[in-house]
């Protein structure tokens, strides 16, 4: 316990708002509880729920610690603790990330990094990862042949669902912005890839699946893109909203639903991994997936922790492809 410091650096939110009202400077080392283990993190994951608390979209006490993704090496441990030890490498998800220094209970989500995974990657993929994988598996079940909708596919959500639904066997239709995101997604497994800010992605949806739409339209855009996409879903498919990128979607009438029987999910994460046999089934699902190579975490930039801001705005501003990244 001696090595462990007082003091550590870590980014608070004061108040809600833009990237403007962060602050990073010192805070107190967390005490342990009797039931909780402290992580000396190494690298922490940003997301765009991170700026969904921050802006107060997403109901949070302040102040506090941002971030809620890292990895890093367990260096003490409540009295009560015994399913991880000091020294054990894990990642884990909750509040507190963008520090140094986390206090995270036992019985939370904690799961210990396989030896041939490195800490950046088990950060960069945790949350995203298990966000995915239970897309793909639980919010709608892709099946070999099915035609899904992906938009922003060369984020670093859009990355792994193209991933997946390609390892699967269906066709994943991928938008992005630019050319370069075109040719990073097509190389993550979008069958077909669609530049909005050139064509109208509507429009190609509906002939290359012969007008008949997709299965599933997996959107984590939100308010800019939600229409699009609930209008390229099929008779009796699932259009699956997921995130605010660009804004809450709007009020919905639920009547619509009725046009083509469709279905209409806005899952969270956590509500499929309620319990710890689901959390122990999905993130070695993960790991597995990333050890055989059958799912590769694309990081688009590591950034030092000091320099959260210009790593937020690089995310919220959707210039990142792939992963952000901080090192604690």
């Amino acid at each position: 316990m001696s090595s462990i410091p007082v003091k550590q650096k870590a980014f608070i939110v004061p108040r809600t708002g833009g990237r403007e009202v962060l602050e990073f400077e010192d805070a107190p080392v967390p005490e342990v509880s009797t039931t909780q283990i402290l992580v000396k993190n190494e690298y922490a994951g940003l997301n765009f729920i991170d700026s969904y608390f921050r802006s107060g979209l997403y109901p949070a006490s302040t102040p506090y610690v941002a971030g809620g993704e890292a990895a890093g090496t367990v260096v003490a441990v409540g009295s009560s603790v015994t399913k991880f030890k000091v020294g054990d490498r894990v990642a884990w998800l909750g509040s507190g990330a963008f520090a140094e220094y986390s206090a995270i209970d036992e019985g939370g989500r904690v799961s210990v990094i396989p030896e041939d995974i490195d800490f950046k990657t088990a950060a960069a993929s945790l949350l995203q990862g298990l966000t995915a994988l239970s897309l793909v598996k639980d919010a709608y079940e892709v099946k070999p042949g099915d035609w899904i909708l992906v938009q922003a596919a060369a984020g670093g959500m859009g990355l792994l669902l193209c991933q997946l639904i390609n390892n699967i066997g269906a066709h994943a239709i991928g938008t992005v912005s630019t050319p370069e995101k075109a040719a990073l997604a097509k190389s993550a497994g979008a069958e077909y890839v669609i530049n909005y800010a050139e064509d109208d992605y509507v429009k190609k949806v509906l002939e290359l699946t012969d007008g008949l739409g997709v299965h599933a339209a997996f959107d984590g855009v939100g308010k800019a893109t939600f229409e699009g996409s609930f209008s390229l879903v099929r008779r009796k498919g699932s259009m699956i909203t997921f995130g605010n990128a660009s804004g809450a979607v709007p009020p919905f009438n639920v009547a619509r639903l009725s046009q083509k029987n469709t279905r209409l999910l806005r899952p969270t994460l956590f509500n499929y991994m309620a319990t710890s046999e689901e959390w122990d089934f999905y993130t070695s699902e993960l790991w597995k997936a990333i050890a055989d190579g059958s799912l590769k975490i694309i990081v688009y930039k590591v950034y030092p922790l000091e320099d959260y801001r210009s790593a937020a705005e690089a995310l919220e501003t959707r210039l990142s492809t792939g992963k952000v990244v901080l090192k604690c």
